[in-house]
């Protein structure tokens, strides 16, 4: 008897590229309207959020078109609970070290932000505008944004871990 795929990794990646540009956009806002400025974690995590949205958006188009879905989601869903726990690492260490710090200038997010150029390419999405203590008071619902960032990446990061095993179950 032949099974039907699932149809949950198509699924969960078409929600991670929602959830993930969703946040981005929600980031922005708060910025922009809002006048909550970033720091370099902040935007390093904006990155890896964007990464996300593409990786996901790109996996769950190319499984719907391509013959090989199920090669596509695999690859999709790995690169995607990757990226999820660089992302939950980066929240963690904001949280529990650059949030500590007076300044966060010239730590491995604001070198990689430079190196990449992401703030002269987009300086409305990735300058960091403030210190990571000055950032660390921001709070939304009575919780750091990073926090929230990192519920995220770890929710994301289960997902894709679980649709992996439903996706290696099937035959």
């Amino acid at each position: 008897m032949f099974l039907r795929p699932s149809p949950w990794p198509g699924r969960v990646l078409a929600l991670v590229c929602l959830s993930s540009l969703g946040s981005l956009a929600l980031a922005l806002a708060a910025q922009h309207f809002f006048d909550v400025r970033p720091c370099p974690w902040c935007v390093m995590q904006r990155g890896v959020f964007l990464l996300l949205g593409l990786v996901a958006g790109l996996g769950w188009l190319l499984g719907q078109l391509l013959n090989r879905a199920r090669a596509v989601q695999l690859l999709s869903l790995l690169l995607v609970a990757g990226l999820a726990l660089a992302g939950l690492a980066a929240a963690v260490w904001q949280h529990q070290v650059a949030a500590q710090s007076a300044s966060c200038n010239m730590t491995f997010a604001d070198q990689l932000v430079m190196v990449l150029h992401l703030d002269e390419l987009l300086p409305s999405v990735f300058m960091a505008t403030a210190g990571c203590n000055e950032a660390a008071a921001y709070k939304l619902l009575g919780l750091p944004y990073e926090v929230w960032s990192g519920l995220l990446y770890l929710t994301q990061a289960l997902a894709a871990a679980w649709s992996l095993r439903t996706l290696l179950r099937q035959r």
